[in-house]
C-alpha cells in the first residue's frame, strides 16, 4: 500500500514539474496595427514596425491571435462591382446563305439595329485599400474593359471608382474611389516570406453576400511561373481557400501585412482545390507606384532572348556545373548588343547576384528602371567576362484608348494587333514585325462573310500600306458605316484582296 502511494506521488510530481517548465515557454505571434499611408502620387507604401508580441500559452490564445489578425486586415478590403454593356447580335436565317441572297429575300443590308440588343454584363471581385484617400489595388482582369466600376467599403458604403492604370503583364490594376478616411493595409516584404508560413486570404468569393470572407492556410510554394496567367509571373502559391470573386483581394501574413494579391486558382472543376496563386507584394508595390505616378508601367529591356541551362546544354557548352541562363538572339542595336553580349553567352550573375533561371532574370530586368546600368557576369568559351549594360525601355506597341479599340472593332467586325514575335510564334508566321494581324473576327460580320479570317496579315487598307496599329487606325478609323473597306491581306504566303461594306 505504501509503495502504491509512492508511485502516485511520483506521477503527480512529474506532472507538476512539466507544467511549470512549459509555462515558461512563449510562442509569439506578432500582430500588427495598420500603418501605411500612400498619399496621392507619393506612393511610399512602407509599413512601420509597431508590432506587439502576443504570447501564446493555449489554444485559446492562438485562436485570439487569428481573430485579431482578421479584425486588423478586414477593414482594408473592398468588394468591387463592374458593369459592361455589350451588343448581342441575333443571326437571321438569311445570314446563313451569305450576302448574295440579301436582295433576293429583300433583307435590309444593315440589320444591326433591328436584330441586335444590348446586354449589361456584371462582374464582381475584390480589392485592397492602399491609401486613406481612395487608392485601391486589385487585379486587371477584375476591372478590364468595364464601363462602370463601384466599390462597397467595410462600412457598407457604395462609392463610384475609376481606373488609374492597368498592367495586363502582371494582371494588376489600381482604381481610385472618391472617398476619404479609408483604412490602408500595411505592405509587407514578400521576399522575406517563407514556405510553410501561415497566411490568410480575404475577399468576396462567389457573391456580394459573402463579402470579406476570411480563409486561412500556409504558403505552399514561392516563385511559381509558367502558369499561363500573366507575362511576368512570380506567384506565391497557397492552400488558403480562394474562389471566384476573391480575385484582387489580399493575402496577409501573421503580421497583418499584405504579402500578395490573390489572382487565380488551379482547378479541374472550377472550384477550390487547394492551389491558389497570388502576385507577390514586392512586385505589386512597384507596379502600383508606377501606375499611380505615370498611369503605366515602364520596364527595363536587355534586348536578348534567353533559355534555361540544363545538363545537356551545359555539357554542350562544357559548362560545369550547370548554371545561369543561355543567350539566344541578341537584338541588333539593343542594349545587350551595344555592350558586347553575344549569342551563346551564359549570364551567370547580374550586379553580383547569381542568376538561377530565365524567370528570375526576366523579372529582375523588367523591374529595373530604363536607363539603369547593370553589370553582367557572363561565361563565354571557358572564360568569365564582366560587361556593363545600360538598359533601355521595353518596346511595345502603342496603346490606344480601350473605348476607341472597342468602337473600331465593333464597327469593322474584327480586331487587329501589331504582329509581335509572340503572336508570330502563336500563329506560326515567319514575319515578326512590320504587319498588322487579325486576332479576332465576328462570325456574323460582313468581314467574315467576305472571307477574312483570324490569322490573316493586313498589308493595306483602301490602297494605303499599313505596318503598325497606328497606321491601320489612321485609315480604318476614318471610315464610317456603309463605306467600302478594301483590304490586301497575306495568308500562307499568298496575297488576297477582300472588299466589303461595313
Amino acid at each position: 500500500m505504501k509503495r502504491k502511494y509512492t508511485y502516485l506521488f511520483l506521477v503527480l510530481a512529474g506532472v507538476l514539474v512539466g507544467a511549470l517548465a512549459f509555462s515558461h515557454i512563449d510562442v509569439t505571434v506578432p500582430v500588427a496595427e495598420k500603418k501605411i499611408a500612400v498619399t496621392s502620387f507619393s506612393n511610399d507604401a512602407a509599413a512601420s514596425p509597431g508590432v506587439e508580441h502576443q504570447p501564446i500559452r493555449s489554444l485559446k490564445d492562438l485562436n485570439e491571435a487569428f481573430v485579431q489578425l482578421a479584425e486588423s486586415a478586414t477593414p482594408s478590403v473592398v468588394t468591387i462591382f463592374t458593369e459592361k454593356t455589350v451588343n448581342r447580335k441575333t443571326i437571321s436565317p438569311f445570314d446563313l446563305f451569305g450576302s448574295p441572297f440579301d436582295d433576293f429575300f429583300n433583307v435590309p443590308r444593315d440589320r444591326g439595329g433591328q436584330n441586335g440588343s444590348k446586354e449589361v454584363l456584371r462582374g464582381l471581385g475584390s480589392g485592397v485599400v492602399v491609401s486613406a484617400d481612395g487608392y485601391i489595388l486589385t487585379n486587371n482582369h477584375v476591372v478590364d474593359n468595364a464601363d462602370v466600376i463601384y466599390i462597397r467599403t467595410y462600412e457598407n458604403n457604395k462609392v463610384a471608382a475609376k481606373v488609374v492604370g492597368k498592367d495586363p503583364k502582371t494582371d494588376l490594376a489600381v482604381i481610385k474611389a472618391d472617398v476619404k478616411g479609408l483604412k490602408p493595409i500595411a505592405i509587407g516584404d514578400s521576399d522575406a516570406l517563407r514556405v510553410g508560413e501561415w497566411v490568410i486570404a480575404i475577399g468576396s468569393p462567389l457573391g456580394e453576400n459573402l463579402a470579406r470572407t476570411v480563409t486561412q492556410g500556409i504558403v505552399s510554394a514561392k516563385g511559381r511561373a509558367n502558369v499561363g496567367l500573366a507575362d511576368y509571373e512570380d506567384f506565391i502559391q497557397t492552400d488558403a481557400a480562394i474562389n471566384p470573386g476573391n480575385s484582387g483581394g489580399p493575402l496577409v501574413n501573421i503580421n497583418g501585412e499584405l504579402v500578395g494579391i490573390n489572382t487565380a486558382i488551379a482547378s479541374r472543376t472550377g472550384g477550390f482545390e487547394g492551389i491558389g496563386f497570388a502576385v507577390p507584394s514586392n512586385m505589386a508595390k512597384k507596379v502600383m507606384q508606377s501606375l499611380i505616378s505615370n498611369g503605366k508601367v515602364t520596364r527595363g529591356w536587355l534586348g536578348v532572348t534567353i533559355q534555361d541551362v540544363d545538363e545537356n546544354i551545359a555539357k554542350g557548352l562544357q559548362l560545369d556545373p550547370p548554371e545561369g541562363v543561355l543567350v539566344g538572339t541578341v537584338v541588333d542595336d539593343g542594349p545587350a548588343a551595344s555592350a558586347g553580349v553575344k549569342t551563346g553567352d551564359v549570364i551567370i550573375a547580374i550586379d553580383g547576384k547569381k542568376v538561377t533561371d530565365t524567370i528570375e532574370l526576366r523579372n529582375g530586368i523588367a523591374e529595373t528602371p530604363p536607363g539603369t546600368t547593370v553589370k553582367l557576369r557572363v561565361w563565354r568559351n571557358g572564360q568569365v567576362k564582366l560587361l556593363s549594360v545600360r538598359l533601355s525601355e521595353l518596346p511595345g506597341k502603342e496603346e490606344v484608348a480601350v473605348e476607341e479599340k472597342a468602337e473600331i472593332t465593333d464597327l469593322l467586325g474584327f480586331s487587329v494587333s501589331e504582329l509581335t514575335s509572340e503572336l508570330a510564334s502563336r500563329y506560326r508566321l515567319s514575319r515578326d514585325k512590320g504587319a498588322v494581324l487579325v486576332t479576332g473576327i465576328d462570325p456574323s460580320s460582313k468581314a467574315y462573310r467576305a472571307g477574312l479570317r483570324q490569322g490573316d496579315l493586313i498589308l493595306s487598307v483602301n490602297k494605303k500600306n499599313v505596318s503598325t496599329y497606328k497606321e491601320f487606325l489612321a485609315v480604318a478609323g476614318s471610315v464610317k458605316k456603309g463605306d467600302l473597306l478594301f483590304l490586301l491581306i497575306e495568308r500562307q504566303g499568298s496575297k488576297v484582296y477582300f472588299a466589303f461594306n461595313i
